[in-house]
């Protein structure tokens, strides 16, 4: 369910919604999750689909408990969000665990959890090769494909930190072989936002090809990036004309392997990008000789994409939706250049006006900090007509809380 020309939410006004929990406030959407999880299910049409949720997009257990009630498995980066995943019910089996650059011991304490295992460079494979021989492995490539809507999110051309070089291949057959090694599945994840759909393809033929070099193989792999919409006429990845493809090839492979083989996506965003809503207070409306600003009871130490991303969220002002429409600059209140939109035609906005912000489902929250010693805002999801509290609002004392105070 999208937001409707009256702002509500399932029935649920966003007005109310913050009048009831204030804000800064980040407001979530079961029913869009729900929606867009099982438009990527049908959209596939293979022997074996796996979903696994990439919860560093929105790591709230609420939103975990939700993505396993779904029947999806768990994508995670760090020890942390493997014990998020647990203590959301999670089995191990369903948690996947792709880090980057971590110690030997983060990835030794994760094999004690039992979760599987997904490698992303020679020197760590060997050793913990060596340690654990009988444990299944995914093996991370790069496949040396440039893609991405931002450079800090194309993650799969060849000067990236992820991943093993398809150059490097011949190598990690070695290892393989001579350790004896089980290599499960193999992986790769070219990049975020990625409208092309041929990129995915391209890719595709790479994974087949490394595929084929390992006898064990269960289950392919491909990441995720799907594009959402960020403009009311943008336009986003075609899931459905992208798993008809997908699944002609995949189910090929399947052919010519002999066997049927899991299919697997770790989407983030495409969950719950749409779903998240960001609804700011507006403190002050300032005009100088060129602009006029909104300021707001937030900044980019609560969602920090438009200034690290530069990337584009629609905003409206839910407290005035018949007012005359002027041009704003929405801003913040952190003491350096904290903008949310520039040149945005809202309806008149005067202080105290709600401002929402949307596309905030996916790297908001996740990416907020205590900037300024600013306190982090609190999440409601709007379930089945209900508006539900799933993280509070932290208090004055959370700053404190991990500080001994040491006699000067």
């Amino acid at each position: 369910m999208q937001l409707d020309q009256h702002y509500h939410l399932q029935g649920v006004a966003l007005y109310d919604i913050c009048d009831q929990f204030g804000t800064p406030l980040f407001i979530y959407d079961s029913a869009t999750i729900i929606r867009q999880y099982e438009r990527m299910q049908s959209a596939f049409s293979v022997p074996h689909l796996q979903i696994n949720y990439a919860c560093k997009a929105l790591s709230n257990v609420s939103i975990l408990r939700l993505m396993k009630k779904l029947g999806a498995g768990l994508d995670t980066v760090s020890i942390q969000e493997i014990k998020l995943g647990l203590h959301a019910g999670f089995t191990p089996e369903e948690i996947i665990y792709t880090p980057n650059s971590v110690s030997l011991n983060e990835i030794e304490e994760a094999i004690q959890l039992g979760v599987r295992i997904n490698i992303d460079n020679i020197e760590m494979l060997e050793s913990v090769g060596h340690r654990h021989p009988d444990l299944p492995y995914c093996i991370r490539i790069n496949p040396h494909i440039m893609a991405g809507g931002n450079a800090n999110i194309s993650v799969g051309h060849i000067d990236s930190k992820f991943g093993i070089s398809i150059h490097q291949m011949p190598l990690v057959e070695r290892i393989v072989a001579t350790l004896g090694l089980n290599v499960e599945g193999v992986h790769m994840h070219t990049g975020s936002d990625i409208l092309d759909t041929q990129v995915f393809l391209q890719a595709a033929d790479i994974l087949f090809n490394t595929a084929k070099k390992f006898d064990s193989i269960q289950y392919l792999d491909f990441g995720s990036g799907f594009k959402v919409k960020y403009k009311p006429d943008d336009i986003e990845t075609d899931i459905e004309e992208f798993g008809r493809q997908m699944s002609e090839r995949f189910n090929a492979f399947c052919k010519e392997m002999g066997r049927d083989l899991t299919l697997m996506f770790e989407p983030g965003k495409y969950l719950v990008s749409e779903a998240g809503y960001f609804l700011m207070r507006t403190n002050v409306v300032k005009q100088t000789t060129s602009t006029i600003f909104a300021g707001v009871d937030s900044g980019f130490n609560h969602l920090i994409r438009p200034m690290f991303y530069n990337a584009y969220h629609d905003i409206v002002n839910i407290s005035n939706p018949s007012g005359h429409p002027r041009i704003y600059t929405v801003v913040g209140y952190i003491c350096e250049t904290d903008t949310f939109g520039f040149n945005r035609k809202l309806n008149e906005v005067r202080p105290g006006d709600i401002l929402a912000l949307r596309n905030a489902g996916a790297y908001c929250q996740t990416m907020a900090s205590n900037y300024n010693s600013r306190l982090r805002p609190a999440e409601v999801l709007v379930h089945e007509g209900q508006a539900h509290l799933i993280r509070e609002r932290e208090v004055f004392e959370d700053l404190l809380r991990h500080q001994p105070e040491v006699a000067l």
